[in-house]
This record gives structure tokens, sequence and C-alpha cells, in this order.
């Protein structure tokens, strides 16, 4: 009797109850809409600057998913340096960073480009440049071999492992390979966010590599994500929400593998958690947000480049207290100038004195609470 959906004759032809995801499927997509309409309404800089908050987001946790924690900073860098995004001195990154970086921007920014066996090895050889997964050197940018015996994902001590699934051996993944990216490039009549769902089960099945199966699969639903809104720019994390529940994730995938190839629980899944995410994108996007509602209440104030720059820091939560001398020191302009330039907020009703006074005066936004 066949252990997993990869041992069963009929595989890989996946069922779905088309009636019980209807509903679901509906609600994700309105949400999806809903999001993207609202910023779309933000204008370039600001919708930049939620694709790279959100961006971030997703490479961090991904990666979490899998154990591994990466510099925030230097994901945030690198991802701003290859849009061209301008958020002051940039953080060097390191090596496994800019990889990853690359793989993730390659699935988003190209999402219209076919899916190719040398694609997926480009990525597999970002996602590992030194050749090894922590101390352990890898097979990198080829499909894996059998040398070391069966792919398993195992938990627990050593000796004391639990098997929780294990892959078609080697010898089969070139096979498999072949047909999941010819359905994957095909025109095929299906929903795309559906498609995402059955994309990321289907590659995680096989699991084609030595390692980084799970981050490449979520690259994927990314990939899918994004050509089914036909834009490049993301405001939402997938993978941040996956995260949040891991133990279900991690359940309903050994659950599915060792299922019968229906698997509308492991879609109805996704799709909640999907929904989840764009429900929390709002929260997470709040700054971003707040910094367009205050620009459009604003928006006849006739400032210059310097103030512009000066209440975005603000907005962006600037650490300590704004005074005169510090305001000089970043806009790069002498004392007077930048005197004259809080002074202009000052009556536009957008800066207001702090309590104290003399040297020590120090300035906030008004209503800064409510930005």
């Amino acid at each position: 009797m066949a252990q997993y959906i990869h041992e069963l004759d009929t595989w890989p032809h996946f069922r779905l109850d088309q009636e019980k995801l209807t509903g679901r499927l509906a609600t994700v997509r309105h949400l999806q809409g809903r999001l993207l309409g609202r910023m779309e309404g933000l204008g370039f800089l600001l919708r930049a600057e939620a694709t790279l908050q959100s961006l971030t987001e997703e490479i961090l946790k991904s990666n979490e998913i899998e154990g591994e924690k990466l510099d925030r900073d230097q994901v945030r860098s690198s991802i701003a340096r290859r849009l061209g995004i301008d958020i002051g001195a940039l953080t060097p990154a390191d090596r496994n960073v800019e990889g990853v970086v690359e793989m993730m921007l390659d699935a988003t920014q190209k999402y219209d480009e076919p899916l190719t066996k040398a694609r997926l090895f480009a990525w597999h050889a970002a996602l590992f440049p030194t050749g090894h997964s922590g101390m352990s050197k890898i097979t990198v940018g080829a499909w894996r071999k059998d040398a070391a015996g069966p792919m398993q994902v195992v938990s627990g001590p050593i000796g004391r492992e639990k098997v929780h699934y294990q892959a078609p051996s080697a010898s089969r993944v070139e096979a498999e390979m072949r047909a999941f990216l010819r359905w994957f490039n095909s025109a095929e009549d299906i929903d795309l966010v559906l498609k995402a769902a059955i994309a990321h089960l289907w590659f995680v099945t096989i699991h084609p590599f030595e390692d980084g199966n799970g981050r490449i699969a979520r690259a994927l639903t990314d990939l899918l994500l994004a050509r089914s809104e036909r834009s490049s720019q993301r405001f939402y994390s997938m993978s941040a929400q996956i995260r949040e529940e891991r133990n279900d994730y991690y359940r309903l995938l050994e659950a599915t593998q060792k299922g019968n190839l229906v698997i509308t629980p492991w879609v109805e899944w996704f799709l909640d958690c999907l929904r989840r995410a764009f429900e929390g994108a709002e929260a997470e996007l709040a700054g971003i947000l707040a910094k367009a509602q205050f620009w459009e209440q604003h928006r006849t104030a006739p400032l210059n480049d310097r103030q512009r720059l000066m209440v975005n820091k603000l907005l962006d939560a600037y650490e300590g207290k704004l005074t005169s001398s510090k305001w000089a020191k970043i806009a790069k302009c002498s004392a007077d100038t930048a005197l004259r330039d809080i002074e202009g907020l000052i009556n536009f009703g957008i800066l207001k004195k702090e309590a104290g006074g003399g040297r020590s005066t120090n300035y906030a936004l008004v209503n800064a609470s409510a930005t």
C-alpha cells in the first residue's frame, strides 16, 4: 500500500472540490484587489517603500521558517540597492543574503518569464554560494542524489528521529521536474492563486534539491501570486503569515503527502492563510499608509526638499529629539537655514515646539500620534 501520494498510480493528478473552494477564493481575490487598489493610490515613492518593507519581511520570514535568521538591515539594503530605492546609507550584505535576495527578486520582478530547470538551478546556487548548508557540503545548482540515502524530512534527536516524509528517489527527480515545469508554464485554465497553492505542494513533494526546497517553493508561490496580480510590487508577505502558522503549515503538508491526491484541505488552508496575510497587510504597512494620509492633508504646503526630507524622517519614527542643530547636520545646511525651514513648518501647522527653550528647544510633528 502506498505511503505517500507520489507512490500512487494516479500521481500527480491532484483533485479539488471546486464548490468548497469557491467562497474562499472569491474572498481572497476581493481582498487582493482591494489592497492593490489602495496601494495604487499612494504614489510611486510610497509604493516603492511598501514593496521594500514587504519584500524584506518575506525574505526574513521565509528563512526563519527554516530556522535561519538573516540580518534585517542587510536584507533591506540589498533589496533597496537592486531596486534603486534611496534609503540613505546602505549596510553591506553577506553572500548568503545577496543570494536569497537575488532569488526573490528574480521570482517577483520577472514573474512573467518561464520557469526552467536552469532558472531553478540558478536560484539554488544563489541560496548556497559556498556550496555548503551549514557545515555540510551539498550538491548545488543540480538535482539531488541519493548517495547519502533517501531524502527524508525528520525531527527529533539523533537516534530517535521521526520521519515525517520521504521524497521520491533521486532517479525520478528529472522526470518529475520535467512534468512539473511543463504544468507550471502551461496556460491551463485555473485561477493563478489556486495554481500557487498546488505548485507549492507539488514542488515540496518532489523535493528536488538537497536543501532549500521550502524557500524555493515559497519563491514559486510569490512568483505565481505576482503573476496573478500582474505586478512586481509586493504589499504583503505570505511567508510571514506561514511563519505565524508554521505548525499548521507542516501538519497540513504531512497529512496531504500521506493522503490520496484529494488536496482540498491543503488548498483551503492555503487560501485562509493568504486571506490572513492580506488582512494583516494594512497593520504591517500602517506607517506608510499614515505617511500617505499626512502628505494628502498637507499637499498644498509649498515645502522645499530639505523640509520634505526632515518631515519624512519624523514620520519614519525619528529617534531622539529633533533640534535645529540636528536638522542642519542631517539636511546639510547652515544653522540659519535650518531655523528658517523649521519656522516655515511651524507656520504651516506641521511642526510644533516641544517643552523647553533656548538651546534645548526641540521640535515634533503636530498630531504625531494621529499619523
